[in-house]
């Protein structure tokens, strides 16, 4: 074995991805089972979650579990088929969001807490009811991974009227530094990566007005973010280089977040 494949080989492992249907969930999954790890992909829309899982089974191990988060029985049906599928989880990544942008005197509520229903209370609970799975999979030497996706919008203020979701992001970023303090000694390392501009579903209305998404000059690498880019972090998170890692916030921005 090359010092390569004993680093970042993450083969035989058990990830579970939410939102694992479109963008950067999507990019994770298809990196995991590239990676030759079993893939569990969920998402609200069980034709889609079902027609991705096909294409990704195309190269690997990749299953559908389909689950809307944004509810606590979407939580509890997802934790619950896991566990019934698998003994453990070595790695879990909370992908799964919603955005919801509007001006302040005009915000919804019910905008408001869909945002923080999705993005902050499912990665807690989804993360606390598979507690049993993660620490089957643990050990001192190769601890098991909680990844949750926050965003650069959670570490800068955007342009974006889009309050909740930056606010629930950065409430992601402290979440992930308080539950890998307390979950280090189940041998469970939580870290976060916040990712830039990347093509996705939520990010469509961007890309719509963008000519050349290689020619970006707010951004400084230039250009917004390949599948490749969050590929890359995911496997070193999940991997032995990562092993040693916990309570992290990486930003996957190309540097946008350098503007401050």
């Amino acid at each position: 074995m090359t010092i390569l494949e004993r680093l970042f080989s993450i083969e035989g492992k058990v990830a579970l991805v939410s939102g694992g249907s479109r963008g950067i969930g999507e990019m994770i999954a298809g990196a995991y089972v590239d990676a030759g790890a079993r893939v569990y992909i969920s998402s609200r829309k069980a034709e889609a979650c079902e027609r991705v899982a096909n294409e990704l089974s195309q190269r690997g191990e990749c299953f559908a579990v389909p689950a809307d988060l944004s509810t606590t029985a979407g939580v509890e049906n997802l934790a619950g088929e896991i566990a019934a599928r698998e003994p453990a989880v070595h790695i879990l990544v909370n992908n799964a969001g919603a955005a919801w942008g509007a001006p302040i005197e005009e915000f919804p509520e019910e905008g408001f807490d869909k945002v923080w229903m999705l993005n902050v209370r499912a990665v807690f609970f989804l993360t606390a009811r598979l507690m049993p799975q993660l620490r089957n999979a643990a050990s001192a030497d190769d601890p098991a991974r909680v990844i949750n996706v926050g965003s650069i919008d959670g570490i800068r203020v955007p342009d974006l009227q889009n309050y909740p979701y930056s606010a629930a992001k950065a409430g992601v970023h402290m979440l992930t530094r308080h539950m890998a303090h307390h979950l280090t000694k189940d041998n469970i390392n939580v870290n976060a990566i916040a990712p830039g501009l990347f093509p996705s579903k939520m990010t469509k209305f961007l890309f719509d007005n963008i000519e050349d998404p290689e020619d970006l000059p707010l951004v400084p690498r230039g250009r917004a973010g390949r599948p490749d880019d969050i590929a890359g972090i995911a496997i070193y998170l999940a991997s032995r280089a990562g092993a040693y890692v916990t309570g992290g916030v990486v930003a996957v921005d190309g540097g946008v977040s350098t503007h401050g």
